[in-house]
């Protein structure tokens, strides 16, 4: 049956009369994204309740008031703290297996899909006005969810305790599936891995780490490019809390010697945020990493990059060319993707035809044709590259190349008229080339099709809370090779630690950039199979900014730290 409009509802009750519908329609139109609702609130036609029961009459489900009302410790403790700020709800009553909790938000229909999944149980949404949920989060939350308080219950419970070691004694190999998949979905362990995975969401953080080891199991969240433990729980808790996370992202629970992938979808805040799971068998039990892929997190868009403006605006210039290569470098988890994504996007019209090929695909933009590789079934880069360029593509991403024959056929598609993106792991801009090189790349091939080079590093951003200014020790200086005349006048800074940064002194990363774009010169040395030393050399001369420079400029004006510096970017001076 299909929904009646929250005006008509508000005109039924005699709460708007047709000009102040008109007046909320016409302010609704002004502000893209404003719920209807939430206009007529701020123009005062109604008050909090009243809309509160627009909204239940228009869901078809119950209006409930929290004030005064009791609700039992057993029920609370189904929805953690963390869990009630994120989604912004209260439980409110269980029956068997039918869990009611209070919303202001009822048209999210993914909060009650997701808490079934989280918590196991099925779940109605009742509507509440958003001051009581507020006040009764505040008043009956007020105690932060401690992750040491719900490994304690886990590692404390006996029933979980006997099952696990009932499994052990067998072997969990031997062990029946019904009995793995109830010991997964016990209250604890379900407990405790929705607190890491919203911890992990709220923290921002990239991937979370589960490590079983012979008498310990470890559990370490990766945020701000930097690992950080949280408690041990006990090893009887890494079966069941491996299964459970097999069991969310439909992996075989009954496979334990073979590598899986997989993944979990949840919204956050109404974002959709995707947990990639892989598995991997070791010598006791099975490790698992989750990353968090967070598009509320990641903005893409160049502006918001952090480039310095003479880099931004060169590469703006370069990537509107109609044919070439454009390299991006850098480790690991330096954000090569999404600086690339966030060139395709500013591409991303009408005229144009964008097709990429990525192993795997991370964001799925509107408007471009993105193909995930898959080796087992023979869709490698370069075979997947071929057949792009069979699809009258415009503008290419290749996600990485990472084999001679990849990057034959990414240089064919630059000359045969293509713009073509990729990544490569170099430690900067100029070493790329040697790189290409080595690969197999003939020097005159090379000159022909690569247009510029981008390096980048992330650095983690000092803390504005506890940012304080410091004399920096000659150690320092000696790592930074700089001498204490050429800091003069210079500040230092570093983050003291506060309950904001939880001690660690930073919040958030930055990016660093080396930007080298080719020209003659430089493609007369490449020809002549000149050494990197001496491209970096001109590279310089005609104006780059290497990570190093980049890396003391953003240091000088308290951006982030001289430690930071110097583990980026120690290859680079």
């Amino acid at each position: 049956m299909a929904l009646k409009k929250l005006g008509q509802i508000l005109l039924d009750l005699g709460l708007v009369d047709d000009e102040q519908l008109k007046e909320m329609l016409r302010e609704q139109e002004s502000r893209e994204g404003q719920l209807l609702g939430q206009i007529g609130l701020k123009l005062e036609y109604y008050s909090d309740e009243q809309l509160g029961e627009a909204l239940a009459e228009q869901w078809n489900t119950d209006f409930i008031t929290l004030e005064g009302r009791k609700i039992p410790a057993d029920v609370l403790q189904l929805v953690s703290n963390t869990m009630a700020q994120l989604y912004r709800i209260v439980p409110v009553e269980l029956r068997g297996d039918q869990l009611t909790i209070a919303s202001y938000e009822p048209q999210k229909l993914h909060i009650a899909d997701e808490l079934k999944v989280l918590l196991g149980l099925n779940v109605k949404v009742a509507v509440a006005t958003e001051g009581e949920i507020a006040k009764f989060i505040k008043k009956n939350y007020e105690e932060e969810d401690s992750i040491l308080g719900l490994i304690e219950q886990a590692d404390s419970d006996s029933d979980l305790k006997a099952a696990a070691s009932a499994a052990a004694a067998v072997g969990v190999e031997k062990m029946d599936i019904a009995g793995a998949e109830a010991l997964a979905d016990s209250a604890p362990v379900r407990k405790l891995l929705n607190m890491v995975l919203l911890m992990a969401v709220k923290e921002n953080a990239s991937d979370i780490h589960f490590e079983p080891f012979q008498d310990k199991f470890r559990i370490r969240i990766k945020a701000d490019g930097v690992l950080q433990e949280i408690p041990d729980p006990s090893p009887h808790l890494a079966f069941p809390i491996t299964t459970r996370i097999k069991v969310l992202s439909n992996l075989d629970i009954a496979e334990r010697r073979l590598p899986q992938d997989g993944r979990i979808e949840l919204l956050s805040g109404g974002n959709p945020v995707e947990f990639r799971v892989s598995v991997l068998p070791t010598l006791f039990g099975e490790s698992v990493v989750m990353r968090v892929l967070d598009r509320g997190v990641v903005s893409l868009n160049l502006q918001k990059l952090g480039m310095d403006a003479d880099i931004l605006e060169s590469f703006r210039k370069m990537i509107h060319r109609p044919n070439g290569i454009i390299l991006v470098t850098g480790p690991t988890g330096s954000g090569k993707t999404t600086t690339l994504y966030s060139a395709l996007s500013e591409l991303n019209d009408i005229e144009e035809k964008l097709i990429t090929t990525e192993d795997p695909v991370e964001y799925d933009i509107d408007g471009i044709v993105q193909v995930p590789i898959d080796s087992d079934i023979g869709v490698t880069f370069a075979a997947a590259l071929r057949s792009i360029l069979r699809q009258d593509p415009d503008r290419i991403l290749v996600g990485e190349i990472r084999d001679t024959e990849t990057a034959e056929i990414a240089v064919q598609a630059a000359l045969t008229g293509h713009m073509v993106f990729s990544t490569l792991h170099t430690n900067d801009a100029p070493s790329t080339v040697t790189r290409l090189r080595d690969m197999g790349v003939p020097p005159f091939l090379i000159t022909a099709t690569v247009e510029a080079i981008m390096a980048q590093r992330l650095v983690r951003r000092i803390c504005g809370n506890c940012k304080e200014q410091i004399q920096p020790d000659p150690d320092m200086l000696a790592d930074l090779e700089l001498t204490s005349d050429e800091v003069v006048g210079k500040k230092f800074f570093r983050g003291k630690g506060c309950d904001i940064c939880k001690g660690t002194g930073y919040k958030g990363r930055l990016g660093l950039y080396e930007f080298m774009v080719m020209n003659d010169e430089l493609r007369a040395l490449v020809a002549r199979n000149a050494s990197t030393e001496e491209i970096r050399e001109v590279a310089r001369k005609h104006g780059m900014i290497t990570l190093r420079d980049s890396g003391m400029q953003n240091m000088f004006l308290g951006n982030t730290t001289a430690d930071e510096v110097i583990r980026e970017t120690i290859l680079e001076a």
